[in-house]
C-alpha cells in the first residue's frame, strides 16, 4: 500500500501504549492495530481527529504517501 502508517512512531515520541491510545481515541485496541500495522483499507475522518487530537500531532505525523509502492488488490 502507498500510504505508510506511522502511529507507532508517535506512540514512542509520546511515550504512549497502544492501549492507553486507544483508550482515549475510543477505540478497540485490535482496530488500532489493524491501523497501525498498515492493514486498514479506510481510516475515519473522526478517527484520525481523535487520534491526531491525543497524540497532539497532524494527520501528516500518522500519514504517509510512499512512492512506487505497489497497492493491494
Amino acid at each position: 500500500m502507498p500510504i505508510a502508517v506511522d502511529i507507532d512512531v508517535m506512540l514512542a515520541r509520546r511515550k504512549m501504549s497502544v492501549g492507553e491510545l486507544a483508550d482515549r481515541v475510543g477505540i478497540t485496541p485490535a482496530n488500532l492495530a489493524v491501523l497501525k500495522n498498515g492493514r486498514a483499507k479506510a481510516v475515519r475522518f473522526t478517527t484520525l481527529a481523535a487520534l491526531c487530537e491525543v497524540l497532539e500531532c497532524q494527520p501528516g505525523d500518522l500519514l504517509r504517501w510512499e512512492a512506487g509502492t505497489a497497492a493491494d488488490g
